[in-house]
């Protein structure tokens, strides 16, 4: 593979042109300034500062690496005793091109040869569960995650392909290997996957740490030199922005007054050096969060959001100083821009810290909006139940336990009203037809209420699940009915504000309803023996979520960020596991649902999802490998048809 020529860039100027005032091009790993007057050339690497590369430099180095690793792992298996270095030394003198394999081999004896089959086995191996546990780091700097984080489902799945293979070994995934396994399979057998022991989650819930070592924590680059010459975008540009962020992440986090909002935007225009630091933060952050979450569908390159945010880091030492509520949005406008991308801080530590901040005022307690107006006490709930919702979706991702618990909240949601219908009185009369947009958070703050429930009952304390074993197909049925309710209750119309929003369209709210139906009836705590009954629910859920999200990816309105990573991938984990463990045929059974299909509209998202997630090749080699197995067994060549 041909490495394209990318230039690296730098964060900030380097020291030399910082000091003498000079505009820096922070070319890596010199200047042009600096190489034009022959002096070295330095970017402050010393006091933390990060170069921003750009995604296919680093993929590029990463190929790299990964080529010369495999070629040196080659070498090494088949030089016998000649020293690799001076294979390495001959090789790079020579400068042409490689002879044949079998000229190679000639003079070596029968010891040293290798197959190519045999230098495949010992290519690098990788695990459903492995490469879950490394996609979920990408929220995270810590290595623990509970049941509802799929880690287990996943050692459960690959215990489950032992199916697909000749004599129920485990099934391998290798990277690039090739499948030579030509033995004659009874893939219809009747497997022993119906004995309770083999999907006792209680024995796949532990892992190795240790596999993942030493793993840094998310860094914030402190902004300095060329972010001082920051302008103002222009107005329309900024317009832009603003219009995405109230459509997008303000009808998932209504942290922000839109009217106030708006009116700081004009005096900022009108006179940006005389205002509060608060204010230039919030314009910043705004600025920053819209690029990101837009990026997150276009999949365009992110250099400006990251621009917009340490220009907004810059406010926010001194903005916090306005007092512990401006702490507070302060810090949940950091998880909202986490959210969508992996430039900016720990997602997981920013909530924890935001949670701590709002229990610290009571935010909780009835007690805390006494004595408030009505305009007030509603954004302070808004601001509160933004943070219980990031909450739900990071910790139900990782599997942790909340940083807000349910039993200790007091207060009612917000009010499910636009800014302009609210004063300190009350709501006003809405006379229109429309649906306000502060109905799409309530709607999804209901959703993250339910996914509470779910990780309470069927994924929570094992004490408490052992009581709630005689009834528990009473909870598993009442939680899919208010995930039902909840379905049917979708606002309508939805506010048809932009076109790209995902959470604006139908479909998004299919596709959260069958994940969490999905999340429902995989084998858990609550049923850690299978039932076929469930396996059915799983497989059909598993197989829409599939599909909704694939309709969004052909509307351009799917987000690829690292939430629907994971959901993808348990998604998917969640079809293969289904679809393997039937009691039926499996062949009749694949023919039948189009598992393939549906495996395979994974894998085109997944195409995409690589764009800015390196870690989805792995997924890829994983997907490809049991699609072409079930394949196999259909007697379906690699373009689906059938092998006569």
């Amino acid at each position: 593979m041909e490495i394209q020529a990318v230039v690296a860039k730098a964060m900030t100027s380097c020291q030399r042109c910082y000091k003498r005032k000079k505009k820096c091009d922070r070319t890596l790993p010199q200047c042009e300034n600096c190489r034009a007057a022959e002096v070295a050339c330095s970017f402050l690497v010393d006091d933390c500062q990060n170069g921003t590369y750009p995604v296919a430099f680093v993929r590029g180095l990463e190929t790299r690496i990964q080529e010369l690793e495999e070629k040196l792992a080659f070498l090494s298996a088949t030089a016998g005793d000649v020293p690799i270095q001076r294979q390495l030394s001959t090789e790079n003198a020579s400068h042409s091109t490689p002879p044949p394999l079998e000229h190679a081999n000639q003079g070596m004896s029968s010891r040293t040869r290798l197959t190519i089959s045999e230098a495949e086995s010992r290519a690098p191996t990788i695990t459903m569960a492995e490469e879950l546990r490394i996609l979920t780091l990408e929220a995270t700097a810590e290595r623990h995650f509970g049941a509802t984080s799929g880690v287990s489902f996943a050692n459960l799945t690959q215990a489950i392909l032992k199916r697909l293979t000749p004599d129920r070994a485990d099934f391998v995934f290798r990277k690039d290997q090739r499948d030579d396994t030509t033995v004659e399979i009874d893939w219809d057998s009747s497997p022993e996957l119906f004995n309770p022991s083999l999907v006792n989650i209680t024995t796949i819930l532990g892992f190795d740490s240790s596999l993942f070592g030493p793993l840094p924590l998310s860094h914030i680059v402190e902004p300095v030199g060329s972010l001082v010459d920051l302008t103002l975008p222009g107005r329309s540009r900024t317009d832009e922005l603003v219009s995405f962020y109230f459509a997008h992440s303000h009808t998932l986090y209504p942290i922000l007054n839109y009217n106030s909002f708006l009116a700081d935007v004009d005096s900022i225009y009108e006179d940006s050096m005389n205002l509060d630091t608060l204010v230039l933060f919030r314009f910043w952050i705004v600025l920053a969060i819209s690029h990101s979450s837009y990026c997150s569908i276009s999949l365009a390159e992110e250099s400006e959001a990251l621009l917009y945010y340490n220009k907004a880091l810059e406010y926010s030492e001194t903005a916090c100083e306005s007092g512990d509520m401006a702490a507070l949005e302060i810090t949940t406008l950091q998880v909202s821009f986490s959210f969508f991308n992996q430039l900016g801080p720990n997602t997981w530590f920013l909530i924890g810290m935001a949670a701590r901040l709002a229990i610290g005022l009571g935010l909780h307690t009835a007690a805390a909006y006494k004595n408030l107006p009505f305009d007030v006490a509603n954004m302070r709930k808004r601001l509160f139940f933004s943070i219980y919702m990031m909450d739900r979706v990071a910790s139900m991702a990782l599997g942790r336990p909340f940083a807000l618990q349910d039993d200790d909240i007091e207060i009612e949601p917000f009010a499910e009203a636009d800014d302009k219908d609210i004063n300190a009185y009350g709501v006003l009369n809405q006379e229109s037809l429309e649906t306000p947009m502060m109905a799409v958070p309530c709607h999804i703050l209901k959703l993250r209420r339910i996914a509470s429930k779910i990780s309470r009952h069927v994924y929570g304390n094992p004490t408490a699940i052992r009581e709630n074993m005689p009834r528990r197909e009473q909870i598993v049925f009442n939680l899919h009915k208010e995930l039902i309710e909840w379905r049917r209750s979708t606002p309508f119309p939805l506010p048809e504000i932009h076109p790209r929003v995902p959470h604006l369209s139908s479909n998004w709210y299919d596709f959260n309803y069958f994940t969490h139906v999905s999340l429902l009836y995989r084998p858990s705590p609550l049923y850690p023996t299978l039932v076929p009954a469930n396996v059915r629910k799983l497989a059909d859920a598993a197989s829409m979520s599939i599909r909704q999200a694939h309709i969004m990816h052909c509307q351009e309105r799917f987000a690829y960020n690292w939430l629907n990573l994971l959901a993808l991938f348990t998604a998917a984990l969640s079809l293969i596991y289904a679809s393997t463990v039937q009691p039926d045929e499996l062949v009749v059974y694949l023919q039948h649902n189009q598992v393939i299909n549906n495996l395979e509209l994974v894998l085109q998202l997944f195409d995409r999802l690589y764009i800015k997630f390196p870690g989805a090749r792995n997924t890829q080699v994983i997907l490809t490998r049991v699609i072409r197995r079930y394949k196999d067994i259909c007697g379906l060549d690699t373009a689906g048809q059938i092998v006569m």
